[in-house]
């Protein structure tokens, strides 16, 4: 629309400046000549602008723009951000692991880092921890831990020790799998699990107020083991690997007007 308009206006610009040109060779003649050509001259010279014609739709469309635009946003994002509803807390790993730059994964690495031994690091069992904890509510996460044959996942309390052998202790809570066996720990119980196939995914599903924590294959639904305990302190989400990486998968967001 835009180019027309542009054309017809180069069109009536060049025919005007044609009409200017052969009025001022009119204006040159002597004057006889000049009033017998006055009247065609006045004529030739008439020009009435015309108002330009409105069209319906030039206009930019603002408000399907800049209408609701923080929520158009939103929802544009819903379909490149991912939520991770446990993150890794790179502080409490243990130095023979490796963190991914997003702190959902978590892998073996091959030799140990010279990471300051803080308080809150582990020290043995290639171990790390949610970066959040929990006294209150329900929470849930699942674990990809693929094609490893050896990994722990569950939880521990906050005043569990991360210096010596806890393997024993109590405040752990988790599901491990070690040569293909698994087990439901809860120091000082051990309790094989029956697994018909291989496990690739855990799903955690902690009600802390309840005082459960479940484990599941979120694919089949199927069902693992559950705790009962009531829980007097915060507990974080806690996670072992072996030489396979191991991974937080995201949830699925969505964005609804109620």
């Amino acid at each position: 629309m835009m180019k027309e308009k542009i054309e017809k206006m180069s069109r009536e610009i060049s025919s005007l400046s044609d009409t200017i040109r052969a009025i001022e060779e009119e204006m040159k003649a002597d004057d006889v000549t000049f009033l017998q050509n006055y009247k065609s001259t006045v004529e030739r010279s008439q020009c009435t602008p015309q108002d330009p014609e409105k069209l319906s739709g030039a206009l930019i469309n603002v408000a399907k723009h800049l209408g609701n635009v923080k929520f158009r946003v939103w929802e544009k994002m819903q379909e490149i951000v991912q939520y991770t509803p446990v993150t890794l807390d790179p502080n409490t790993a243990a130095d023979d692991l490796i963190l991914s730059e997003d702190l959902t994964s978590v892998r073996y690495g091959d030799k140990r880092q010279p990471l300051p031994d803080n308080p809150e690091r582990f020290y043995k069992y290639s171990s790390v921890l949610g970066s959040e904890g929990f006294n209150s509510g329900t929470h849930c996460w699942d674990v990809e831990v693929g094609e490893s044959t050896l990994w722990f996942v569950g939880v521990v309390t906050e005043s569990l020790q991360r210096k010596g052998d806890f393997i024993s202790m109590s405040g752990r809570w988790v599901v491990n799998c070690h040569d293909g066996k698994h087990w439901a720990c809860a120091p000082p119980v051990f309790t094989q699990l029956t697994v018909q196939q291989k496990l690739q995914r855990i799903r955690v599903h902690l009600d802390w107020d309840r005082g459960e924590l479940s484990f599941s294959e979120p694919d089949s639904n199927t069902h693992l083991h559950t705790f009962t305990h009531t829980f007097t302190e915060r507990v974080f989400p806690y996670f072992s690997v072996g030489k396979f990486p191991m991974s937080v998968l995201p949830v699925k967001v969505s964005v609804r007007v109620q």
